[in-house]
């Protein structure tokens, strides 16, 4: 197939071109060009936020597929609709698990209520628009994506800590389930909606098979870090008795957070592959000790803050 990936250099998309060249697909990413371009793929430039810029670069192109990895807002996936309408056979939307609306019964189901006041708003918009539209569309929903290459802290911020013996400042009690979900497996699930009539018009989640507590996934970074869980040190605070302004002193949402992948398990024929221990592994030995993080000088003054005072 023809493929077009919005985005492409960068964590999900890497993972997502290794695959789809690895089936033998035809792959084009359109990108600012400020990151090296994957080999093996045809690179078109543009900036998808200039939409005479999208235009010139893509009305003219024919592709098969469309993975939309980057679109956050209705008015960036929009104008790529516009010029695609009924000339593509597949429209994959990477959206997120954000869109829920927070609710006393866990797991997150793709028929439960949507948040209108989510920080994510514009992707379960988007969806709405994609389906409006008939276009023959799949939206992807992942939880908290880890792995090597993440350029989010999250099993990152839990590394830093423990390499350092510091003690872990954790909100509420320790005890909020949250799901990770390895990029590689979100990978492997967009690439099994590819030409799969069964997905077409379907929303996903898409994570790890299990949920973790907060304190729980300490312990699982620990062990994959080569470390004695059990030595860890925690110090759980109520986050609302302090003022961070826009600094987050914890990487993940103070709440039960996770879904149910089961649609995407049966629809799919696509699981898990990772655990979240190994996993864990992968990241560390691939990506934080490569990367010499564990050397590196990293900011803990919210820590400093949080465990000198007497809120906590």
């Amino acid at each position: 197939m023809r493929i077009l990936v919005m985005g492409g250099t960068r964590f999900i998309g890497v993972y997502l071109i290794r695959l789809l060249l690895a089936q033998g697909h035809e792959v084009s990413i359109f990108s600012r060009g400020k990151r090296p371009i994957p080999q093996g793929v045809r690179h078109l430039q543009g900036d998808r936020q200039d939409g005479a810029q999208l235009k010139a670069a893509l009305a003219t192109e024919d592709f098969d597929v469309i993975f939309d990895n980057n679109g956050r807002e209705l008015s960036d996936t929009q104008p790529l609709v516009e010029i695609f309408q009924g000339r593509i056979q597949q429209f994959i939307y990477m959206s997120s698990a954000g869109v829920y609306l927070k609710s006393d019964q866990m797991p997150h189901r793709e028929g439960d209520a949507l948040d209108p006041n989510s920080r994510h708003r514009g992707k379960s918009e988007t969806e709405d628009y994609l389906q409006a539209q008939g276009l023959p569309f799949t939206a992807i929903r992942p939880t908290y994506i880890y792995g090597s290459q993440n350029y989010n802290d999250l099993e990152a911020w839990f590394f830093d800590r423990i390499v350092r013996d510091r003690t872990l400042p954790i909100p509420g009690n320790g005890t909020h389930f949250t799901q990770f979900g390895h990029v590689n497996d979100l990978a492997a699930a967009m690439v099994a909606t590819l030409g799969n009539p069964q997905a077409v018009g379907q929303i996903y989640n898409i994570s790890g098979a299990r949920a973790v507590t907060f304190n729980g996934l300490a312990r699982a970074c620990a062990i994959a870090a080569g470390r004695s869980p059990e030595q860890l040190k925690f110090v759980h605070y109520d986050p609302k008795a302090f003022d961070f302004g826009k600094r987050k002193a914890f990487p993940m949402r103070v709440q039960h957070f996770f879904t149910d992948v089961h649609k995407a398990m049966t629809d799919l024929d696509w699981q898990p592959q990772f655990d979240l221990v190994t996993g864990l592994q992968d990241s560390f030995q691939q990506d934080y000790l490569a990367q010499k993080r564990d050397q590196a000088s990293i900011d803990f003054s919210l820590d400093d803050q949080i465990l000198a005072s007497e809120a906590v």
